[in-house]
């Protein structure tokens, strides 16, 4: 497990990280989404060692992170940094070969990665050949060829078409699922909602939430259901508890103040008229993300 306790970091008078903690867990997908300027990069880069947190301290399973474990790590960075005028494959070996691998082994690693990727038949394919879902494809395999213990991933999904997405999303399951932390940034929230087990959010350089996705489900959103009656559903605007946010004759979307307000209602949509429809309404994380940044 990956560990940052009350990490702080500034810029001359601008403090861009203001106490950050949260854990990276092993065997699990961690979403760290923000907006532009929110402090997602700088933590990123204070995780790896590039940057220097002024406080605060970082541990891997315990223990303080060391610069020989950090070398163990897997990024990719938002910014493509492979050789443009490289074979693909040529310059996935060499970045495994500077991680300590033998060359067989790195090139065997290479040649599965890319085939996983879809990039099997563009191995031996200048890198500026390709087109920009195809370098980020690259990308992600020259993070994964050495087997890091754990893995960081700035906005991982940027240019990829859907298909692509998909192929990208099973190959970080599948590494995940080895037992490695994994930490991926993404302006894209339905894709960090499909993919994440847990989510950290922060905004301003404060972690606004984290936890499991469903937990911060949980906690920052209301008890809303959705009604939809074979008649008139006005009642529900004086029952007790409710809060009507959509009406529309025989439907609703309502919040409550509790699970015992929100079987009263149905009891009483029961005896009403036939319910063709009562169910919890799930926020997006679209949602929640809008709630706990204001």
């Amino acid at each position: 497990m990956l560990e940052l306790t009350a990490v702080n970091r500034s810029f001359g008078e601008r403090r861009v990280l203001k106490d950050v903690s949260f854990t990276v867990a092993g065997g699990r997908m961690t979403g760290f989404v923000g907006g532009n300027g929110a402090g997602k990069t700088t933590t990123m880069r204070v995780i790896l060692g590039v940057l220097a947190a002024d406080s605060g301290t970082i541990t891997l399973d315990g223990a303080p992170l060391t610069a020989e474990q950090r070398t163990r790590f897997g990024y990719m960075p938002e910014e493509r940094g492979l050789y443009p005028k490289m074979k693909v494959a040529e310059q996935i070996v060499y970045l495994g070969r500077l991680h300590g691998m033998s060359t067989s082994q790195a090139r065997n690693n290479t040649e599965a990665l890319l085939t996983r990727l879809g990039l099997g038949e563009r191995m031996d394919d200048t890198l500026e050949s390709l087109s920009l879902g195809n370098q980020q494809r690259a990308q992600i395999a020259a993070a994964l060829v050495h087997d890091p213990e754990v893995l960081v991933l700035d906005e991982p999904f940027s240019g990829l078409d859907p298909i692509a997405v998909e192929v990208v999303l099973n190959v970080l399951k599948d590494f995940a699922a080895t037992g490695a932390p994994v930490i991926f940034s993404s302006h894209q929230l339905d894709i960090v909602e499909r993919l994440c087990d847990d989510l950290v959010v922060i905004a301003d350089g404060e972690i606004r939430a984290h936890g499991s996705r469903e937990g911060v489900r949980s906690a920052h959103t209301s008890p809303r259901f959705e009604l939809q009656l074979d008649g008139d559903a006005g009642w529900l605007r004086a029952e007790p508890g409710v809060t009507v946010l959509d009406f529309d004759g025989g439907f609703a979307v309502f919040d409550v103040d509790s699970e015992a307000t929100a079987q009263r209602v149905l009891q009483r949509a029961i005896a009403t008229a036939p319910v063709l429809r009562f169910s919890p309404q799930v926020p997006s994380l679209s949602q929640i993300f809008k709630e706990v940044i204001q």
